[in-house]
């Protein structure tokens, strides 16, 4: 009786184990067939490059690294004292231009008020000609303060966007060169995450399928296909010198599949988490779930 309760006892436990042992199989098969999936995923932002609009000295840095930043939050500043002169210059020569501008309004209005007996018409068209050019020159000064009051504003450089100052490498005292980026701002808004998947999971997927973004430190994120690369750089056939396709004469019989990038949107719970751009992670993509809501989403932006 013992024996036989021992042996339907390992029976049953070995049942049991290959059920299991199934059951994982199965599930590691649908993972590994059915869902797309890759480790070679990125965290990505955009990352905002800012150039002062000006060229000086760095007269103060307002911000240290790393730091969150609000829209129109004033980061670095150029020394203002050469823009402030030439805003005091500029107002100077407007004044002078509209005294002038006075002068010749009021020979143009003396001119014209006089028989044409004792002032000749040549006279009172040099007046009117002479008033013409006074009105442009006055027109002409006071674009020329706009744009010395337009260059002091911009010696204050703001922020475009909420985000964080990232690996800062301008100090006081630097030399700052209009047009060269001094500042990098990362949007607080933008992460997103990059997965490489390979060429043969495509067919699988579709825009809007519901996706898992597990990072290395073991969190995990939710979020959907956002877009599909349509294109990736093919290495066998790069242009000839007389752009002629350089097509490569050998062919390797071992085909690796190319991997293309798959934009994944996050969430807006995900999007809550601490995120460094360029970090790695692994992206799942579940097909079938989610479609009908990224798709309603899509349609609503289209409209």
């Amino acid at each position: 009786m013992m024996n036989a309760l021992k042996w339907m006892l390992r029976l049953g436990l070995t049942a049991a184990l290959v059920a299991v042992a199934a059951i994982a199989g199965l599930r590691l098969w649908q993972h590994e067939m059915k869902e797309p999936w890759t480790r070679d995923g990125r965290v990505r932002a955009d990352v905002i490059n800012l150039a002062p609009d000006v060229s000086g000295l760095v007269a103060e840095v307002a911000v240290h690294d790393n730091q969150f930043v609000r829209r129109n939050e004033v980061l670095m500043r150029v020394d203002p004292e050469r823009y402030e002169q030439a805003v005091a210059q500029a107002r100077a020569t407007l004044a002078s231009r509209r005294a002038e501008l006075a002068q010749r309004q009021d020979a143009a209005r003396r001119r014209a008020s006089v028989q044409s007996i004792v002032v000749a018409e040549e006279q009172v068209q040099a007046a009117n000609f002479a008033l013409t050019a006074a009105q442009a020159q006055v027109a002409q000064a006071e674009a020329a303060l706009d744009a010395a009051e337009l260059d002091l504003q911009r010696t204050q450089v703001r922020a475009p966007a909420d985000g964080y100052v990232t690996n800062l490498t301008t100090f006081t005292g630097d030399y700052a060169s209009a047009g060269r980026p001094a500042l990098a701002l990362v949007r607080a808004d933008s992460y997103y995450v990059y997965g490489y998947f390979e060429e043969t999971r495509l067919a699988r997927m579709n825009i809007g399928d519901a996706a898992e973004i597990r990072l290395l430190d073991g969190r995990k994120l939710q979020g959907h296909v956002d877009s599909i690369s349509r294109g990736i750089t093919d290495r066998d056939n790069p242009n000839g010198p007389a752009l002629l396709s350089n097509v490569n004469p050998t062919f390797d019989w071992v085909r690796l599949a190319q991997r293309v990038p798959v934009r994944v949107a996050l969430d807006a719970e995900s999007l809550k988490a601490t995120l460094v751009a360029g970090t790695t992670c692994s992206v799942i993509v579940h097909p079938g779930a989610g479609v009908s809501t990224a798709r309603a989403a899509s349609e609503k932006r289209k409209s």
